[in-house]
């Protein structure tokens, strides 16, 4: 490759024969032949009309022209290595990035929300943007619409490198109140109950766990179709239906709302959840260390799902209003306390 008619290969060996002085320590610098080198030396000499090296006694020493060369080509060669043959150290700390990821209710509920506060911390500056699945996943990420994606194993693309997160399996979830969840869920009992699910997009895609309930042969009685995992649980309070949900899911809506978890009746293989990025951005340092720190908090032990008791409807009433008293109460302490201090 020429520039201005210098062959831009010869600065490499420029540099070594200015450095050292001597054709055959700088051949030995830069792997080339004794001949070659000469030959290169020639060539810059034309270049520059001038000798650059010139015998002095026994050494050879730089002329003027080439003393002036020293240090602009070992800064033309210090910038090319720094700015393209070695990359700048990534440091979360200081990057200031906004990173696009694409990922269900349900994976930012069970991972990303936790993760993203591990992220907050070592990496203040950056920003994150979630969007919601498509029907076009593989079309998104090719077109840079995200930077990543994170979905079922059998939705990626081989086309691009992706990396295993977690794998989860399906528990079927009721309401504290509902007689149904008091004891063991049978096969009868799952198909005698009404039904919540979740569908997604304009296709209507049913949830993952659709497909193996079909192949039962028997058909749910579903009651509510939603559009989305995290309002399963909520559609199931104050009623007899259930849900079929993720372990990860229902294990953690449980720690805040009356809900009972049992062991689903049917053999409905686990998912395994995948995060994917584009090839381009597989040697992209912040895309990496953001996946190995996903992959760290997904792998983080799953609390064990507590056998929450019975809770009636009345009680649950009960509470909301005590709570309502007690609402009640701090702001008129409140205002007799606002009045008072005026």
């Amino acid at each position: 490759m020429r520039f201005d008619r210098l062959d831009l290969n010869l600065l490499v060996a420029l540099d070594a024969l200015l450095s050292e002085r001597s054709v055959s320590l700088a051949a030995d610098r830069i792997c080339l032949s004794q001949s070659a080198t000469s030959s290169a030396l020639g060539r810059l000499r034309d270049y520059f009309a001038d000798e650059l090296l010139v015998q002095k006694g026994r050494q050879m020493v730089l002329t003027a022209r080439a003393e002036g060369l020293v240090e602009p080509v070992r800064a033309v060669l210090e910038q090319i290595r720094s700015t393209i043959a070695v990359p700048p150290p990534f440091d979360p700390a200081t990057c200031d990035r906004t990173i696009r990821l694409m990922a269900s209710d349900y994976v930012t509920e069970v991972l990303l929300t936790t993760a993203f506060t591990d992220l907050h911390q070592l990496a203040p500056n950056m920003r994150f943007e979630i969007q919601p699945l498509t029907e076009a996943l593989t079309e998104t990420l090719e077109r840079g619409f995200v930077d990543m994606l994170i979905t079922i194993d059998y939705a990626i693309s081989a086309d691009h490198p992706s990396q295993i997160l977690f794998e989860d399996d399906y528990v079927v979830v009721g309401w504290n109140g509902n007689p149904a969840m008091a004891g063991p869920m049978t096969k009868e009992l799952y198909f005698d109950l009404g039904h919540v699910t979740a569908r997604f997009g304009r296709g209507r895609v049913s949830a993952f766990e659709d497909w193996f309930v079909r192949r039962q042969k028997r058909a749910r009685r579903i009651e509510i179709i939603a559009p989305s995992f995290m309002s399963l649980p909520g559609l199931v309070i104050g009623s007899n239906r259930i849900a079929t949900l993720h372990r990860r899911l229902a294990s953690k809506m449980a720690e805040y709302l009356p809900l009972t978890i049992r062991e689903a009746p049917l053999e409905i293989p686990s998912i395994r959840e995948m995060i994917q990025w584009h090839i381009s951005s597989n040697n992209d340092p912040a895309i990496r260390w953001i996946v190995e720190r996903l992959g760290t908090a997904a792998r983080a032990p799953v609390g064990p799902i507590a056998d929450a008791r019975i809770v009636s409807l009345d009680e649950i009433r009960q509470k909301d209003a005590s709570h309502q008293a007690l609402s009640a109460q701090f702001q008129s302490d409140t205002a007799a306390a606002g009045r008072n201090a005026s």
